[in-house]
């Protein structure tokens, strides 16, 4: 059982067979909360950065459908990255991380399955505000 009060990398189920490879998300397989928001990221310069905020109660899951992007979490105290590069893999972010999205390559897509729908009030967007509201 994967412990998502961390981040995490886990496997996306998926099928292969001579015709290629299938990923599945349903229902709530692989994630324990049900999903209420997708979106996905595409088209994204190689220099941009994308996030670059915090959740305060959302839950997610960052897969690389195709090509590559770093992500860098904080919690406050401690820094982490992830590479994703594979549609097969997802990186669980939990509420409370700091999420900045960058080194993006040509072709990239990320897709985001998330725990609510969309709630400005969820957010954090001043690193700050966060370094004061993690400490708390």
């Amino acid at each position: 059982m994967t412990d998502w009060d961390v981040p995490t990398l886990i496997n996306v189920p998926e099928f292969r067979d001579g015709l290629g490879a299938l990923g599945v998300v349903e229902k709530d397989a692989p994630f324990p909360f049900p999903i209420k928001r997708v979106y996905f990221l595409y088209d994204v310069p190689s220099n941009a950065v994308r996030g670059s905020h915090a959740h305060k109660d959302l839950h997610q899951l960052i897969v690389a459908v195709s090509g590559s992007f770093q992500v860098d979490l904080d919690d406050g105290k401690t820094n982490s990255r992830f590479i994703l590069n594979s549609p097969n893999k997802g990186l669980t972010v939990p509420p409370g991380y700091w999420r900045t999205l960058r080194n993006f390559s040509a072709g990239s897509a990320a897709l985001v399955f998330a725990s609510s729908e969309y709630n400005p009030d969820d957010y954090i967007r001043d690193y700050d505000e966060f370094a004061e509201w993690a400490r708390a």
